[in-house]
């Protein structure tokens, strides 16, 4: 898919060339950055999942993050979530500008199926060399990183032949974590396995759990909150590249006291990043990650 994208692209000349066209990124709502606070020059637009709770049809746009999780404690059943739709995405392109849009890993969602379907609408459309989708590998932080990566090379200047292969490989190379109070909602909507979140309710452990090419894996068991924010600092710190070059963000389900811990304990490690952000968890994150819940990329 990628090569024939990237070739495609090749085929009918860079569409960034001479003319430079403005640029639009466009991402599901498993991302949380501020857009009103990104460069103003390009375009954004967040397209929404739906969270169904209790037969409710919510749509995930600036949503009450506390009455959202009201709302999930007091069901009994489980929490659903619906992908935007390829014409959601097909909507949302510009046809007179470069459309970068960034999706959840496609092994947690079909967002990456119905993004990609729209890029062909483009294609039918006229305008298919003017699209590209990114399968993050990843979701929440991982997203964000990929929207600011992508940022950062237009602002460069680089044409989307050679953007893409850069980003791409960012992608491959980012490192996400998960620390979560409960994984009743990824167990329900199989998003893990049920043995994984078993261990932890009968041991009375806190998994970190990380994400393994777009899908969620086991690192280690930990006893504690306290120990597990060292821990899972010391993986940071062991395992980052380049850690001056690199941005590290931080999301919390109402736990900011939590996400500045981390923080302090990841300085206190040792792992000089570039920078370190913080961010409130939006609808969809919130559904996933929990009350209390942390997820953490670079």
């Amino acid at each position: 898919m990628y090569c024939d994208q990237l070739n495609y692209l090749v085929c009918q000349g860079d569409p960034m060339g001479p003319k430079n066209l403005n640029t639009k990124i466009i991402m599901d709502s498993c991302t949380e950055l501020d857009l009103s606070a990104l460069d103003s020059s390009i375009a954004y637009e967040r397209i929404p999942f739906k969270i169904i709770i209790d037969d409710q049809e919510i749509i995930d746009r600036n949503l009450n993050q506390a009455e959202l999780i009201d709302k999930m404690q007091l069901s009994r059943n489980k929490i659903g979530t619906a992908c935007p739709s390829p014409q959601d995405f097909f909507d949302a392109f510009d046809p007179n500008t470069m459309n970068y849009i960034v999706t959840i890993s496609k092994h947690l969602s079909g967002c990456y199926n119905a993004a990609s379907i729209a890029q062909q609408m483009a294609a039918d459309a006229g305008f298919g060399d003017r699209v590209y989708v990114f399968d993050s590998l990843s979701a929440v932080t991982g997203e964000d990183l990929t929207v600011l990566k992508i940022i950062e090379l237009v602002q460069r200047n680089l044409s989307a032949v050679d953007l893409i292969p850069i980003v791409r490989d960012y992608i491959a190379h980012m490192s996400i974590f998960f620390v979560l109070n409960s994984l009743d909602n990824l167990v329900r909507n199989g998003r893990i396995r049920h043995s994984v979140a078993l261990v932890g309710k009968v041991l009375k452990i806190i998994p970190i759990m990380m994400g393994v090419s777009g899908e969620i894996e086991l690192k280690e068991k930990c006893r504690g909150h306290k120990k597990t924010m060292i821990r899972l600092a010391q993986i940071i710190t062991e395992e980052v590249v380049n850690a001056p070059m690199r941005i590290l963000a931080i999301s919390h389900v109402n736990a900011p006291e939590k996400a500045l811990k981390l923080k302090e304990e990841i300085i206190k490690a040792g792992a000089k990043f570039k920078e370190i952000i913080i961010l409130e968890a939006g609808g969809l994150s919130t559904v996933y990650a929990d009350n209390g819940g942390i997820v953490i990329s670079f």
